[in-house]
């Protein structure tokens, strides 16, 4: 008999250690409460977990079982964990891996997610249950390589992996593509959503929906893939799938009525255990069921797209692609088309997740080639693969080169390391060519580089790594955005340093970049983020509910004051529950001035910044004071000034170190004739002293200007 929702049939074995390990079975309609052979089976109902999945707890003092069952609701039910027989064949399968399937059994997908809604969980799950990945080598965040990955759960640098999966006895090749969560690199998740056919949607069934989980679905829908919704962390005691389900489909306007259920780990925390890999088996068969295979195209001029590249010491640049039409073999001689260059292939293989050559790969395919390439710049994200002699008409759309959008100066602490600074900068830009750099000099911190970088996650990992890699000790002055001047004589010019802005005389206007952002948050805190958003100069769009307790803010505010501390604020204002993401929309134009910090009449280059002139008062009186309490007095009076061109609009000043020469002095005329003589002499040091400001002034200062700018 088939079990229903009115109807269960448990089946279970009383004893793994018991020598006949025979299975027994009860039917039992709801609400019910048997006892049989000393087996307890308690029925609750709950709409996440499928029919007879259940925790089985043994009692101490007799022997026996207790079994909770919950009967099916809504949405893909996962059926069971998967048995050790399953585990068996699917590592024989995985062994597979390499052997070749036709292109109507190849499925090309990645899993597009917020961050920490458990994508990498789930990723090192599916190459576990399809074998690609012996349980012995297995690890937490097996496809993130970094350190950095690991320790922020985050991904930095995505990976691919060719699976093998075996359904209703016929092999399927999986090949997943993964893909970084942050908005920074916007631009390397659209090229490998461009690289599949379908994605898989995870979302947090505790969370729900976040901003990043809509930017992605966006990206997705854009490159017209088939999505695959899954709830996942649904053993969590807070999980309410059946809300993220309606949230999903009233904000994304997905269908959820096939939504996949899973839990990538075991719940620990849940009243009820849960068996490991909950909902697996079902999202392999999803993938199988509803993605579409690629087109067999083997016959066509070679076109392979570049979804990533890496510089390896020994074989120079390595490249991911999927083949779109055509075949590449080892020795083919291949044409990059955007970048002109062409190399022979020295080595052609799949990823699964470690590199396996092979002799040729076919359309719908993905893998990787070695081709001696010494520049990451010839084979950048985006790009198409021909072959040199019979050269595709049309490279496939879509290619754009990265364009940094946040820059600041990178200043070694010992001046003794800036040889290693600028080797170590040219070795992270073979791997990452969105990395720009050039040479700067500071008056106060030497000799440094002025970087540009996609983002300010992407300008703290490149640091990061600068420090840990290379073992450099830096200071990082504010971040900043580039700005169009838009000169007297029709000129336009890209200032993205405050000592390069054309003089007030010989500029017209500057315009700065724009982002449209989306907060989602608990309505709770509309207000403080409003606020928040009122202060950064934003300009408010929409809001919109989208569920009763959860809206939508949409404002656009200026780039450059996201660059501070505005995550970090919307964290504070929200007690972490809001979330954000934002695009770039384009320049206009706003009343932006140069401010100048000048120190006993010098200016300080190093500590000009660009502001905006309702903040400009504000973020000058705030460095004056700082620079007071920061600067050691001297034998003269030091003045410290704020500064837009030649008008003061703060300032402060330390008074001078005085002896006090009135001591021993009785007499009216030696009084004034001795006070006389020490002014005259402090006059003099004043005109030809030098004010030292000491690099901890600096350091303060600079991370002042981050948080007041």
């Amino acid at each position: 008999m088939a079990a229903t929702a009115d109807f269960c049939r448990i089946k279970l074995a009383l004893s793994e250690s018991s020598p006949n390990r025979c299975s027994h079975a009860a039917n039992f309609t709801r609400p019910g409460f048997f006892s049989l052979n000393k087996i307890e089976f308690q029925f609750h109902r709950r709409n996440y977990l499928s029919t007879g999945e259940a925790g089985v707890l043994r009692h101490k003092r007799r022997r026996g079982f207790r079994v909770c069952c919950q009967a099916a609701g809504t949405g893909v039910q996962p059926k069971s964990a998967p048995s050790d027989r399953d585990l068996e064949l699917a590592a024989r399968a995985g062994k597979d891996r390499l052997l070749k399937v036709p292109s109507s059994r190849i499925r090309n997908f990645s899993i597009i997610a917020h961050i920490d809604h458990g994508k990498s969980t789930l990723a090192d799950k599916l190459l576990q249950m399809t074998g690609t990945v012996e349980s012995r080598e297995m690890k937490e965040q097996f496809l993130d390589n970094m350190d950095l990955e690991r320790e922020r759960g985050i991904t930095i640098k995505l990976q691919a992996a060719r699976m093998r999966f075996m359904y209703n006895n016929e092999p399927y090749c999986l090949n997943l593509i993964d893909t970084p969560g942050h908005v920074d690199f916007s631009y390397e998740v659209s090229r490998s959503l461009a690289a599949c056919e379908g994605a898989l949607l995870v979302v947090d069934a505790s969370q729900g929906v976040e901003a990043q989980t809509l930017a992605n679905v966006y990206l997705a829908l854009e490159n017209t893939l088939e999505i695959i919704p899954v709830l996942n962390k649904i053993d969590l005691p807070g999980a309410e799938p059946e809300r993220v389900c309606r949230e999903i489909e009233e904000v994304v306007g997905l269908d959820c009525s096939d939504a996949i259920y899973c839990s990538a780990k075991v719940g620990t925390l849940s009243p009820i255990s849960f068996p490991e890999g909950i909902g697996i088996n079902e999202i392999l068969s999803a993938i199988v069921q509803k993605i579409p295979p690629p087109q067999d195209t083997a016959e066509r001029p070679l076109r392979a797209l570049i979804f990533d590249s890496y510089y390896d010491a020994y074989r120079g640049v390595i490249v991911y692609f999927r083949l779109i039409d055509g075949t590449i073999k080892k020795g083919d001689r291949i044409l990059f088309m955007a970048s002109g260059k062409d190399y022979y292939a020295d080595e052609v293989g799949v990823l699964s997740p470690n590199q396996l050559q092979v002799d040729q790969l076919y359309a719908g395919e993905v893998g990787y080639l070695s081709a001696s390439i010494r520049s990451v710049a010839d084979a950048r994200v985006g790009d198409t693969i021909t072959h040199y002699s019979r050269k595709a008409e049309q490279s496939l759309p879509g290619y754009k080169e990265a364009t940094p959008m946040v820059f600041c100066g990178l200043f070694p602490i010992d001046a003794d390391q800036f040889h290693e600074l600028r080797d170590a900068l040219e070795k992270l830009q073979l791997n990452d060519a969105a990395l720009k750099f050039e040479p700067e000099t500071s008056s106060a911190m030497g000799f440094g580089f002025r970087c540009g970088f996609l983002g300010l996650l992407h300008m703290e990992i490149v640091q990061e790594r600068l420090e840990r890699e290379y073992n450099l000790s830096l200071i990082t002055t504010a971040p900043s955005v580039v700005y169009k001047v838009n000169c007297v004589n029709g000129d336009t010019v890209e200032c993205s340093n405050p000592s390069l802005l054309p003089e007030p005389g010989s500029r017209r206007s500057i315009e700065e970049p724009f982002v449209k952002i989306e907060m989602l948050t608990p309505k709770d805190y509309i207000g403080a983020l409003m606020e928040l958003a009122q202060d950064r100069r934003g300009d408010f769009k929409e809001i919109k509910f989208i569920t009763e307790n959860r809206a939508s803010i949409i404002y656009e505010l200026p780039l450059a004051e996201m660059v501070g501390d505005f995550f970090d604020q919307l964290k504070s204002r929200s007690k972490g529950y809001a979330s954000m993401e934002y695009s770039v929309i384009g320049y206009k134009e706003s009343d932006l001035i140069k401010l100048d910090i000048q120190i006993n009449g010098d200016p300080v280059e190093p500590l000009s910044t660009i502001v905006h002139k309702d903040k400009a008062y504000a973020i000058g009186r705030a460095l004056t004071q700082k620079l007071k309490e920061l600067i050691p007095r001297q034998m003269f009076k030091v003045p410290i000034q704020a500064c837009i061109g030649s008008k003061v609009i703060a300032s402060e000043a330390l008074s001078a170190i005085r002896k006090d020469v009135l001591a021993k002095c009785y007499e009216r005329l030696i009084l004034v004739l001795l006070c006389s003589d020490q002014a005259e002499g402090k006059k003099r040091m004043k005109a030809i002293g030098r004010v030292d400001v000491p690099q901890e002034a600096f350091m303060a200062v600079l991370k002042l200007e981050k948080e007041v700018l």
